[in-house]
């Protein structure tokens, strides 16, 4: 669900999803739900990654990169968002962890409720009240209204 002219592509994205996935070892996979939230995790990492990498203005920083794609360039201030979601995502996770969670698998993961709630083992509108909660938690973080805690 990344915007369109996000130059990490969604091939580019699951491929190197599916290398971390492949590394993954020590996991006992448990059910299909279990296989999409680590997918959903392994995602947000590698976008976030790759959001610090643009707001970082390495490797030509604001020049125009142009891929053989002809893929536009993750503006800097979409990256910044990703970041900052990122930070506020890791402060929702501080105070509940199960709405942290349900973002990811939910924003990153682009899980159903239904998939979500038979993921984590409760009911779908469980998922919807607390999916409605933490977004808005989550948008009063991001503009900087820090007495939503």
């Amino acid at each position: 669900r990344e915007n369109a002219n996000h130059t990490l592509q969604t091939t580019a994205l699951i491929n190197e999803a599916y290398i971390e996935l492949n590394n993954q070892h020590s996991v006992k996979w448990q059910n299909r739900s279990h296989f999409f939230a680590l997918s959903a995790t392994i995602m947000r990492r590698i976008l976030l990654s790759h959001a610090r990498e643009q707001a970082a203005d390495k490797r030509g920083g604001n020049l125009l990169h142009v891929s053989l794609e002809n893929c536009e360039l993750m503006t800097h201030e979409k990256s910044l968002e990703i970041i900052a979601l990122d930070q506020a995502l890791e402060r929702l996770a501080e105070h509940d962890k199960l709405k942290s969670q349900i973002v990811e698998m939910r924003f990153f993961g682009g899980m159903t409720v239904e998939e979500t709630a038979q993921s984590l083992s409760i009911a779908p509108i469980t998922v919807a009240v607390h999916w409605r909660v933490a977004k808005a938690w989550l948008a009063a973080q991001i503009r900087g209204d820090k007495s939503c805690v």
